[in-house]
Parts: structure tokens; sequence; C-alpha cells
């Protein structure tokens, strides 16, 4: 069982409060990931519409890159699929020159 204060960083609780808030609320989950990789499968970085963020996909460029999609997936409302890695030419300038690939699903909540 977690203790409060490791509940409160639980990016799904932190969404869930900040949906009870009225924000609107977007979800970024690692669902794959080959080679070098900062965050497991499962990790998950929760946005709101004015750029909040809590938790991680990666870290450094590629996260900065996320919250953007996101915000921009909570004002159209469709959700995207997102990949990084050495095999895109942006790749180098979000941060994953380390040989690794990722996919983040990119989904608004609510």
């Amino acid at each position: 069982m977690q203790n409060p204060s490791e509940q409160i960083r639980d990016p799904l609780l932190i969404a869930e409060s900040w949906m009870a808030e009225g924000r609107d609320v977007a979800i970024a989950t690692v669902v794959e990931t080959w080679g070098s990789a900062p965050r497991p499968v499962g990790s998950h970085l929760v946005i709101d519409e004015a750029g909040n963020f809590e938790g991680s996909v990666s870290g450094g460029c590629v996260e900065g890159s996320v919250i953007a999609e996101a915000m921009d997936v909570i004002r159209q409302g469709q959700p995207r699929m997102l990949e990084f890695g050495v095999a895109d030419e942006t790749a180098w300038q979000v941060g994953l020159s380390c040989g690794g690939r990722i996919k983040v699903y990119v989904e608004r909540l609510g």
C-alpha cells in the first residue's frame, strides 16, 4: 500500500483530482519501448489545458514535445500515437539519441 505522499504523486490520481476541479486533462502513456528507454511501458504523464503536468514518460525535450502534443489533443479531442527514436530525424533534437525508441499514446480524459 502506498503512503499518502506517494499517492498524491500518482499521475492517475492527479488526473482524477484535476478533472474534479473542472480542468481539461490529457494523459500520455508509454505503450512500447525498444532498446534504451528512460521510462518503462505503462509510465504516465498527465497534462492540463494550461500546460501543468505531473509524471514522466521520458524526460528532457521528449517530454516537452509530448506536453505540446497533449495540449493539442485537449483542444481537438483526437488521440494521437507519438513515436520518438533514432530512426526519426527529430529524435536527435528531442533527446533519444541513446539508441532507444518509445511510443506514447496521448488521449483526452473525460
